[in-house]
């Protein structure tokens, strides 16, 4: 389908519109790429706009159409935009050009699907060397989720390229993928112009009074203000939308049209390739005469026959689409689904098959689910989601119905449509289900909950479904209580769950094997951990088969818990590689993101900063949602006032509307380390206290002694004490280095004995910690000044203000420098450092080439094409001041 193009000539009442598309292409034109979302109601002059696009000089044209037929068939749109280039399929590294490949169903295999992206974006690249290219598409809110998404990310990186991308979005509609891009909105046209454009219609010899209300039901809509004279002039004005009038005028071109014409269109406009090839076979079974039905149709200028059937505007075929009868647009699918080849696209003629029916029928539903798994091989969860929501609907079996309904909203929620999900699950809810079903049923009630921002009832339906499967399924029972804690480690509300699951659990069946994690938690939470870190550290150890790989989220914490950063590096090492060779952008994004955790704690920024750039690329391009909590460690440890507070409010604001109450407490205790590290010990004794107040696994044992530590400093001593103790029964238990050298100088605070701020220095000297080892020595360098012993206190101090000048921790540094200035000593300043004068981005691109890495090696990690890199790499040079990539190696905070 496309929008016949009108002849050249002025846009009527566009000038800044068309001004802003000339600007886009120009750019691109001189190598700097863009985009342009053009967001308007139907009718009211975006493909005019395409049309003036397209018509710019020196480029390359790829079209693209969204489909309303189409938009649950994955990668429909994004294999329109490819094929005018896939002649440089061959030239993409190989395993972008296999990421095409299965997407598009050239190869067998499961989509990378945040590869696509960037091997679109090469492509393009390619075909952009020989001459700039413009894509233009339109009716984009048709665009199925997988193409939208691939497109977005396109959109986001061809700033270094000559390639534009113009869309054409309608409105009202749904928020989607391409709602942050550049934009216009497209108004209607002023009287004048209005007016204007009705002459150059052909109209200027309506009666005023019908020109006047022509101009009042168009309401400056320009396809309103050709089309409506030819609906009719004289009736009554019309309240409803501009689109839906306009609709019925094309509908009124129908009237008169002899049934084999009409029967004609019906077919066409239920055939979303516009492909004569289907086309005039499919109106042949029916005994159409064709030739004869399609001059008549043609003549009534809604469609053109040519080598492809274009209705001359969206509309139009929508319109004909609802005016045939339910039995006839049927009879319509039907006929396609016959001439579609069950080889080469076999899930366009399930759907049709599918469309064709009037009641249940089990071989099309089997059809569908079997279309289902196609989808899912290829990534497309909102095809698969609408195959088997089609395929639950037709099934007469009752089982089948259910298990299919089941399916599509696991789908739906994997696809993110999570009202859609809740929707159909309600059409089960009150069927005869067994327990199983019924545990079934509150397993998705909870996954919805979870996901929903406003809805706390996910640990709630979790649970019930775990004692529902207590009796039938008991280890599938205890899995469940961990599923609610998993997933809400997951998705970021973890505060409060994992009492309200352990409370559950208590009735739940022991584990028949050896004791699990749910054994663990719950001897944690009644015993303490003295009495449970044996038990977990068996667990998160595990042999031939840790926690991580299991529960990956859960094992961190646990680790954290344990104040293990050794455990903790290992099951980073973990999820990195499983991500990195299985493709999956959950597993890679966290542990990209404890890759980051795990260097803010060894005071490695650069390898953070460099982390958390990866993390949010790949963010990018699989459309996840974004992740707060690295950058709150980066801001907590850097100690810049200004910049953390402001970090702070905006991830309080993103947890406050989502439900996040983990994400609350991160705040929390990152505020809380900031605040001490700049001597504000009020707010940090505040904000300690609320990081501690709910116990969250892992958080609240981290704030302990950011409490300690402002509570002896605020005067509160019985505060300060209460926390130590909490604090050692923790880390004298899992017996770490790093543990006990914390517990050791906060007991040296509370205590004010040197022997304590002594051991800590020791064990801490063992631990990769260096922030808190950092911390041992000024907190021993603060003591002894204030105990009089100068000589002795400048060691300490000057090793803390090394540790920590030389990391970036500037804090707690400008604290150690204040205390060598009493002691008469001033504090060497350090130069220069890099990572101020670089971007996140800009940190990860030089790491990697300081380590050997090529543009294109970069430019895959990154998911940014290597001309881009190559921009990024002359401002790297230029602000760093130096020349060539073997400089980059000599410059602080860039090692690997």
């Amino acid at each position: 389908m496309r929008t016949l193009v009108p002849p050249p000539g002025p846009l009527v009442g566009r000038q800044a519109e068309v001004g802003r598309v000339d600007e886009l292409t120009a750019a691109a034109r001189g190598g700097r790429g863009g985009v342009l979302v053009l967001r308007g109601e139907a009718g009211i002059g975006k493909s005019a706009l395409l049309d003036h696009a397209r018509r710019a000089a020196g480029f390359r044209v790829i079209q693209v159409t969204g489909s309303e037929f189409e938009s649950e068939l994955p990668f429909a749109a994004l294999h329109q935009l490819c094929v005018p280039v896939l002649a440089h399929l061959d030239d993409l590294p190989e395993r972008h050009g296999e990421a095409l490949r299965v997407a598009f169903g050239l190869a067998t295999g499961t989509p990378d699907l945040f590869r696509i992206g960037l091997a679109v974006l090469e492509l393009l690249a390619l075909a952009a060397r020989e001459v700039p290219v413009l894509c233009v598409v339109d009716d984009a809110q048709w665009l199925d989720s997988a193409s939208s998404g691939a497109l977005a990310f396109l959109a986001r990186r061809v700033a270094a390229e000559p390639v534009a991308l113009v869309f054409a979005v309608r409105l009202p509609g749904e928020p989607g993928e391409l709602d942050a891009l550049p934009g216009l909105v497209v108004d209607g046209l002023g009287d004048a112009d209005a007016r204007t454009l009705l002459a150059a219609g052909g109209h200027v010899t309506l009666d005023e009074q019908v020109r006047d209300r022509v101009m009042a039901e168009a309401r400056g809509n320009p396809l309103a203000l050709l089309e409506l004279p030819k609906a009719g002039g004289f009736a009554p004005p019309d309240t409803s939308s501009v689109p839906s009038r306009v609709e019925r005028g094309f509908q009124a071109r129908l009237d008169g049209l002899p049934a084999g014409a009409r029967l004609l269109l019906a077919i066409a406009s239920a055939d979303p390739t516009g492909d004569p090839g289907l086309l005039w076979p499919a109106a042949r079974l029916l005994d159409l005469d064709v030739t004869a039905a399609g001059e008549a149709a043609a003549a009534a200028g809604l469609v053109e026959f040519t080598d492809r059937v274009s209705f001359c505007h969206p509309l139009a075929r929508s319109a004909v689409y609802r005016a045939a009868a339910a039995d006839q647009r049927r009879t319509a699918h039907r006929v396609l689904s016959e001439v579609t080849d069950p080889v080469v696209d076999p899930d366009r003629r399930a759907w049709h098959r599918a469309q064709a029916c009037a009641g249940p029928d089990d071989e099309v539903a089997a059809d569908l689910e079997r279309s289902a798994s196609r989808a899912l091989s290829r990534g497309g969860v909102v095809a698969a989601a609408a195959f088997l929501d089609r395929a639950a609907a037709l099934s007469l079996d009752t089982d089948e119905r259910i298990a299919r309904t089941f399916a599509a909203v696991r789908a739906k929620l994997d696809a993110g449509a999570t009202e859609a999900a809740a929707a159909l699950l309600t059409t089960v809810e009150n069927a005869a289900l067994d327990d199983l079903r019924h545990a079934e049923v509150d397993l998705l009630r909870g996954r919805i909950a979870f996901v929903r921002h406003n809805d706390g009832n996910g640990p709630t339906f979790m649970l019930r479904a775990a004692r529902q499967l207590a009796g039938p399924a008991p280890d599938r029972s205890r899995e469940c209580f961990l599923d609610a804690l998993e997933m809400a480690l997951l998705v970021g509300r973890a505060t409060g769950v994992m009492d309200t699951v352990l409370d559950a659990a208590q009735t739940a069946a022991r584990s028949p094997r050896t004791p699990d994690v749910l054994d663990a938690l719950s001897l944690l939470a009644t015993e303490g951990h003295r009495a449970a870190v044996p038990l977990l550290r068996g667990l998160l150890d595990g042999g031939e088969s840790p926690m991580w790989t299991r529960r990956p989220a859960l094992a961190v914490m646990v680790a954290g818990e344990l104040w293990d950063p050794h455990a903790h590096a290992a099951i980073v090492e973990w999820l990195v590689k499983t991500g990195r060779e299985s493709g999956s952008p959950l597993v890679l994004r966290l542990g990209l993101a404890q890759v980051a955790s795990g260097a803010v704690l060894s005071g490695d920024f650069g390898r953070a900063m460099a982390a958390i750039a990866e993390e949010e690329a790949i963010a990018d391009a699989s459309g996840g949602h974004p992740v707060h909590y690295h950058r709150l460690q980066v801001a907590a440890m850097r100690g810049r006032r200004q910049e953390g507070v402001a970090l702070f409010e905006r991830a309080t604001a993103a947890a406050t509307a989502s439900g996040a109450g983990q994400l609350v407490a991160n705040v929390h205790w990152a505020s809380a380390v900031l605040h001490n590290g700049v001597a504000d010990y009020p707010e940090a004794l505040a904000q300690a206290r609320r990081a501690t107040e709910h116990g969250d696994l892992f958080l609240a044992g981290a704030a302990l002694p950011e409490l300690v530590e402002a509570a002896v400093r605020c005067g509160e001593p019985a505060a300060a004490a209460e926390a130590l103790e909490s604090l050692t029964e923790r880390t004298a238990a899992s017996g770490t280095a790093s543990g006990l050298g914390v517990a050791a100088y906060a007991r040296g605070l509370v205590t004010g004995v040197e022997d304590h701020y002594r051991e800590a220095v020791e064990h801490l000297d063992e631990s990769p910690m260096l922030p808190y080892r950092a911390r041992a020595h000024l907190l021993y360098g603060e003591w002894l000044r204030r105990e009089g012993r100068r000589r002795d206190c400048r060691t300490h101090l000057r090793t803390a203000h090394e540790l920590l000048s030389t990391a970036g921790i500037e804090g707690f540094a400008r604290r150690a420098a204040d205390e060598l200035r009493a002691t008469g000593e001033k504090a060497r300043s350090r130069s220069g450092n890099t990572l101020d004068q670089l971007t996140m981005q800009e940190v990860s691109i030089a790491r990697l080439v300081a380590t050997g890495a090529t543009s294109n090696e970069v430019a895959a990690r990154l998911f940014l094409s290597p001309r881009t890199v190559d921009a990024h790499l002359r401002n790297i040079f230029r602000k760093l001041g130096i020349t060539s990539r073997r400089q980059l190696r000599d410059q602080p905070d860039l090692g690997s």
